[in-house]
Order: C-alpha cells, then sequence, then structure tokens
C-alpha cells in the first residue's frame, strides 16, 4: 500500500513503525460533592505544581543540548501559570462544584476555541502548545505516562496523529529513522523539529493510523511525499540508496555553513538570518551569517499575558544589536492585525484580515504601541548597526508618516538626554502597489527588503493559508520575476541596498535566477543557510543573467520550472 503526504523535511528511510497514540481520554462532564470542592482544587494546584517541575525538568534538559527548542518549554510554563486560567479554574472548581479534571478540560477549551480561529500558522503553534498543557495536566491527573518519546529502544519510523513539543522534548535522533503524522504541515513543530534534527518527515497522511500496525515495515521518501508499507526488496534497496546519499549529501552541504557566501566566480552574496527571538541558538549564527535580515518584532508581542513594555523591548533589541555589533540587524516594526492576536491589544476580527488592518497599519492606528517600540528600538541602536524596516507598505504617504512619527521620538528621546545611534529607514516590499512605484519609494527609504511570501498572495490574489486556492499561490509565477526586476532596477538607480527575506529567498531552485535578475542580499532561517551557500558557490553571474533572462520572457509557472530544474 502507497500512503501519500507533504514531505515537511528532506529524506528518505526503511524501517519498523513505531504506532504512537498517547491520547488523553476527554473527561465527562462531571462534579464534586458537595463539601469535596476545596480538596478538587488542592488536588489541581499538586498537579499544576508537578506539571512546572517536569517542564522545568525537559527544558534543563534541552536546554544542553538544544537551547532553542528549549524556549518551547519556558513558553509552556508560562501557560501553566497563565493568570486568566489560573482564575478560571478554581472558580469552576469552587463556585460551580466541577470536577478538577473537567474544569482543566473545559477552560483550556474556551481558549484554544479562540486560538484555533485564525488562519496564521504561527498563533495555530502556540494553540499546539496551549493543547499540550492540558494534556500533560490531565495525564497528571490520571497518572499516566508523561516521558513521551523518551524511552524508544531501536530505530524506528515514528507514525502518529500528531507530535507535540513534550513527546519529542527528549526524542533521540538517532532512534528515529523518519517521522509521519496526520496532520501538520511546512510550518508546524514536527516539521521543524524534523528539520532541526535532520530527519526525513512526511506529514499531513490521511487516515495514516487506520493504515498501518506496530512493527509493520514502511519505505518513506519525503523528497515526494510517499510512504510504502510492506515493500518490495528492490524498493527497500532503492529507498536505502537514497538514504545514504541524502545523510552523505547533508554532511557535505554543512561544511559550506561557516564560509564565505561567494559564487565560483568571486561575487559576494550577503546572507542574513531571518529571526523571531534572542535565543542563544539564534543569535549563535551570527558567527556564519551577514546580517539579521529580518528580525520578526512581533514575537515579542505574541505569547505575553500583556503588551511588552519599551524596556522589555529595549533589552531584547540591545541583545541581537550587541550580538551583531557592525553587522546589520533589520529590525522590522510590528506586524500583526486581525489574523494575528496579542493579548492586550483588542483586535476586531476582520473578514478578510490579510487586506486589513494591519502591519505599519494598525502602528498608525495604536500610535502609542508604535512609539514605544520605536523608542525602544532607538535607545537600543546605539549598540548595534539599526536598520528599522517597515512592513505593509502601500503608498509614499505611509513612509513620509513613519518617517515623521520616527523622527518625534528621536527628538523626545534627544530631549531627554537620551543618546540615538545612527539608524537607516527602510520598508518591506510585499504589497503590489509601492512595488509598482519603487523607484519613487526608493527615493524616500534608506533600503528595503522583498517580502516574497505576502508579495505572492496580493500579486496572485490567493490567501496563502487557504489551501482550496493553494495551487492559485505560485511563487514561480512570472508576474513575480517581472516585478522583483522591477524593483531591483529601481533600487540599483538610486543606489539603495535592497534583499529578499521570504520563502523565495531560502528555495535553492529560485536562488540562481534571483541572483540573476540582480538581488546580492539574501535572508533565510538557519537552517538553509549551509545549502544556500554550496549553491551559491557553484553558480557564475554570468550563466545566473542568462538563467534570468529566459525567465523574464516565460509565459507560466510551468515554464520557469523547467528553466529551474
Amino acid at each position: 500500500m502507497v500512503l501519500q503526504g507533504k514531505g515537511a523535511a528532506p529524506g528518505a528511510a526503511v524501517g519498523s513503525i513505531y504506532v504512537y497514540n498517547e491520547k488523553f481520554s476527554i473527561p465527562a462532564e462531571q462534579f464534586a460533592d458537595a463539601g469535596q470542592e476545596q480538596s478538587q482544587l488542592d488536588r489541581y494546584l499538586i498537579i499544576k505544581k508537578h506539571a512546572l517541575n517536569e517542564l522545568e525538568g525537559i527544558r534543563l534538559s534541552m536546554e544542553e543540548v538544544d537551547p532553542g527548542k528549549a524556549r518551547i518549554f519556558d513558553a509552556q510554563k508560562e501557560i501553566v501559570e497563565d493568570i486568566i486560567i489560573n482564575e478560571e479554574i478554581p472558580a469552576r472548581i469552587l463556585n460551580e462544584r466541577w470536577a478538577g479534571d473537567w474544569a482543566i478540560y473545559q477552560v483550556y477549551e474556551t481558549v484554544l476555541n479562540v486560538l484555533r480561529q485564525t488562519a496564521d500558522p504561527l498563533i495555530a503553534e502556540r494553540a499546539a502548545d496551549f493543547d499540550d498543557v492540558r494534556a500533560l495536566l490531565l495525564k497528571l491527573w490520571y497518572g499516566q505516562n508523561t516521558r513521551g518519546l523518551s524511552n524508544l529502544k531501536e530505530p524506528v519510523v515514528i507514525a502518529a496523529r500528531d507530535l507535540k513539543p513534550s513527546d519529542t522534548a527528549g526524542l533521540d535522533r538517532g532512534k528515529v529513522l523518519a517521522i509521519l503524522t496526520e496532520t501538520g504541515g511546512v510550518t508546524s513543530h514536527t516539521a521543524i523539529i524534523a528539520k532541526s534534527y535532520g530527519i526525513p518527515a512526511v506529514l499531513g497522511i490521511e487516515g495514516l493510523l487506520s493504515h498501518v500496525t506496530q512493527g509493520q515495515l514502511a519505505a518513506v521518501n519525503a523528497e515526494d511525499g510517499t510512504v510504502i508499507l510492506d515493500p518490495e526488496e528492490d524498493v527497500i534497496a532503492q529507498l536505502r540508496e537514497k538514504s545514504g546519499v541524502f545523510n552523505r549529501d547533508k554532511q557535505e552541504t554543512q561544511a559550506f555553513r561557516d564560509k564565505e557566501s561567494r559564487t565560483s566566480c568571486g561575487v559576494k552574496i550577503d546572507i542574513g538570518l531571518n529571526i523571531s527571538n534572542t535565543s542563544k541558538e539564534e543569535l549563535s549564527a551570527q558567527c556564519y551569517t551577514d546580517s539579521v535580515g529580518l528580525f520578526r518584532t512581533e514575537f515579542l508581542f505574541m505569547g505575553q499575558n500583556t503588551l511588552p513594555s519599551e524596556e522589555y523591548q529595549y533589552a531584547s533589541y540591545k541583545k541581537v544589536l550587541e550580538s551583531y555589533g557592525i553587522k546589520p540587524v533589520f529590525l522590522r516594526t510590528l506586524d500583526i492585525g486581525g489574523d494575528k492576536q496579542v493579548a492586550g491589544l483588542d483586535l476586531k476580527r476582520e473578514d478578510n484580515p490579510f487586506l486589513g488592518n494591519r502591519g505599519l497599519r494598525l502602528c498608525f492606528s495604536e500610535p502609542d504601541i508604535f512609539k514605544t517600540q520605536i523608542r525602544a528600538a532607538l535607545r537600543a541602536s546605539v549598540y548595534g548597526n539599526l536598520w528599522l524596516m517597515l512592513p505593509m507598505v502601500s503608498s509614499i504617504n505611509d513612509i513620509k508618516k513613519a518617517k515623521e512619527i520616527i523622527a518625534v521620538v528621536k527628538e523626545q528621546l534627544t530631549a531627554e538626554k537620551i543618546k540615538v545611534g545612527e539608524i537607516k529607514i527602510g520598508i518591506m516590499i510585499e504589497v503590489p502597489s509601492i512595488a509598482l512605484i519603487a523607484g519613487l519609494a526608493a527615493k524616500e527609504v534608506d533600503f528595503a527588503s522583498i517580502g516574497s511570501n505576502d508579495l505572492c498572495q496580493y500579486l496572485c490574489a490567493a490567501d496563502r493559508m487557504n489551501s482550496a486556492v493553494e495551487e492559485y499561490y505560485n511563487q514561480y509565477h512570472p508576474a513575480m520575476f517581472k516585478l522583483i526586476k522591477n524593483i531591483i532596477t529601481a533600487f540599483d538607480n538610486e543606489k539603495k541596498p535592497l534583499s529578499i527575506c521570504g520563502e523565495l529567498g531560502s528555495d535553492v531552485k529560485a536562488v540562481p535566477l534571483l541572483i540573476g535578475l540582480g538581488l546580492r542580499k539574501l535572508s533565510m532561517g538557519a537552517a538553509s543557510v549551509a545549502e544556500v551557500k554550496r549553491i551559491i558557490s557553484n553558480l557564475t553571474i554570468a550563466d545566473c543573467e542568462a538563467l534570468a533572462k529566459k525567465a523574464l520572457e516565460a509565459s507560466s509557472a510551468d515554464d520557469i520550472k523547467k528553466l529551474l530544474g
């Protein structure tokens, strides 16, 4: 039998299936006997303490081997101690006599229902953390095993409905040949873990657990998302050879991570890093990248009970700037909206959140929040090389208005005798209206970065989160590359720096084309750096320019895909 899913982490493997089905039973609606309310609450408080201890233990063990993943469990500890949850659960137990397990389940379910309504995958991942914490609390309540996948005895192919952070916390990557799940996509926790650990993964396999059995042999090809159950010997041989080639190639590619990024004809291509936090793991990449090409500051606002203070933001920005020294840090100002909810800010739900009050538009409608962020960033600017980047810009008026606000904040800081460093002000080019007048925009700003993800969805009129129109969201659309060329020409004419920080910038097939169009700055996640550097090392500018010339003459995405191979 052949199962089909989405390849979320590259590679191939052959091995025995280990069915991991750690489901907790949904508690029945039940109530405590009169007079037992306090004992139910006391038990919850004990369970909560045990959960915190367990999460801290996991965090400490992860800190030693993977500091970046350790922060997941800091976030989960914050959820356990969430103020609202810890008001609601006791209230339900004491005032309405709910049984403790029912109170845990229902209060968390209320929060999850809100989080699940968003189309944003990052918020959906936050929902996964709440779901994970709830499962941990209920397992502790029922006295069930909470050790996840830390006790594997031999190398296996894991098959699960989904994998939560606590499931993979103690994962021995040497014992996991591949990961298969029924749910999840390329931005899910499972995909991130698999890519980070170099484990082949095929996710979103419909009905997976109804088709596999414990110990069944499976051949996994994550390149095309196929899983063959009970494979023939020739298939086994092919996949094992493919797995060996993949592992050897991975080792060879990793050697490029610390090398300077240059084409074979000697042209330097700057490699920036996309970051969303200030963890030690994220910032350690400063030794092999040329900049922070995108600092997603909205993550400082998400997962908090209140809006982050000026001091909290200042400390975060300072940490990144100090880490990168003279290298540029492209700090994107707050990019949230109707699709991304944050505590302390009551955003109205919108029918079309990606076309609504988000990014710079929201900052204009909430000037105090914007000014607080700018104050924190300008104060931190003395510790490094700050490039302020404005998202969701759609007109020259947007740029002028933002620059005026930044100037006012700078004057206020100067009046307070607070030193401000030299900064550059730029924009994200992700809205077609500003892309089409890139020549005018280039005169108003110091730099720009192309946000290819949003630019593609606005250009193609296809919501990138909507699977029903997935085929229309096409980053290889000829219009994308014609528009990118227009932007490059405009910024070249003004001698202003231009980069790209969307998924296209780390697409190894698209990199030669982007360089051929004239881009010399690419920004990406740390996991893509080595592979992109390797690709660049085998390119010549002449070959890239010849490829770009053909691509600009193409009439369809299929034509461009054929050109890119």
